[in-house]
């Protein structure tokens, strides 16, 4: 029968409703994207200062639409493409062009070379997550760490030469401002693993939900104040963290081994054969009676 697009049935499926909670973390995902697009044009403006706070918005709704798609049980394969899309755009685009409209453009060709670099490793960073998401070959420790600097992070670490400029400390030789965009460049492209604590389950006492409460509005209350120092010092912590990950990393990777090793050790080894054993030949046992094969 020919295809005809207007039969009731093609018209049900094509305008099947979808549900509210679908369509909540992907609006939270688009918003992301603004708060990057707005990044861009801001600092192209010269506003470095909201162009970065921009990206910390970016960064604290990426960090919220995968958690409330969960919740509400909203995740799809839309949602997923889109997100992937937002990070590349906030994550790998938005800073390295900040950074050049900061500082890198006085390298001419050397500086927008940086800037694309580091926009092309998180593009790369993001595909390599994606393609290896459901690898069947990891071991069950390896779902708590990362493969590589995460985008987000990366983002907001590439931008510490800025948070150190709004302090009033002397702007750093661009040079000196590629070659550490190269490097975080790198981190995220590198098969450094970092933890990500996915699969830490905390669960709060019932007399500590108040007190959590109030440090977690006391840290909103500092970045809010004090922005430039809390980023700052936090993306020097989370820098100076990355070898606790690769040596966490090592100690569940040993101990995964040792079980194998044992169990390779303990097995019965074979018995040498004897110098004196008659050698029988593949041929001397094709001519034996049936019997005996």
């Amino acid at each position: 029968m020919p295809f005809d697009p207007n039969t009731p049935e093609m018209r049900r499926r094509r305008f099947r409703p979808i549900p509210v909670r679908m369509l909540v973390p992907n609006v939270i995902t688009l918003l992301a994207i603004c708060a990057g697009l707005t990044a861009i044009r801001l600092s192209t403006e010269g506003r470095m200062d909201i162009a970065v706070g921009a990206i910390v918005l970016a960064a604290f709704l990426d960090g919220i639409d995968g958690r409330v798609a969960r919740l509400i049980k909203g995740q799809s394969k839309f949602g997923a493409e889109l997100d992937s899309l937002a990070d590349f755009v906030n994550f790998g685009v938005a800073p390295g062009l900040i950074l050049y409209f900061w500082q890198l453009h006085e390298l001419n060709n050397g500086g927008w070379i940086a800037a694309m670099v580091f926009a092309i490793s998180g593009g790369l960073r993001l595909a390599r997550f994606n393609a290896t998401m459901d690898d069947p070959n990891k071991p069950a420790f390896a779902a708590n760490y990362f493969t590589g600097v995460p985008a987000p992070l990366g983002a907001i670490t590439v931008l510490l030469p800025i948070y150190l400029g709004f302090l009033g400390m002397p702007k750093p030789p661009a040079m000196l401002t590629a070659a550490y965009t190269l490097l975080i460049a790198f981190l995220m492209v590198s098969r450094l693993p970092v933890f990500s604590g996915k699969t830490v389950r905390m669960r709060v006492p019932p007399e500590m939900v108040l007190p959590v409460f109030v440090s977690v509005v006391f840290f909103i209350a500092l970045l809010i104040g004090y922005p430039w120092y809390i980023l700052s010092a936090g993306s020097l912590l989370y820098l100076l963290s990355l070898p606790a990950g690769w040596k966490s990393y090592r100690d569940h990777a040993r101990k995964a081994a040792e079980p194998a090793a044992t169990a390779s050790a303990g097995a019965a080894p074979a018995t040498p054969a004897s110098p004196f054993a008659p050698v029988v030949s593949e041929a001397d046992e094709d001519e034996r009676p049936p019997r005996l094969n």
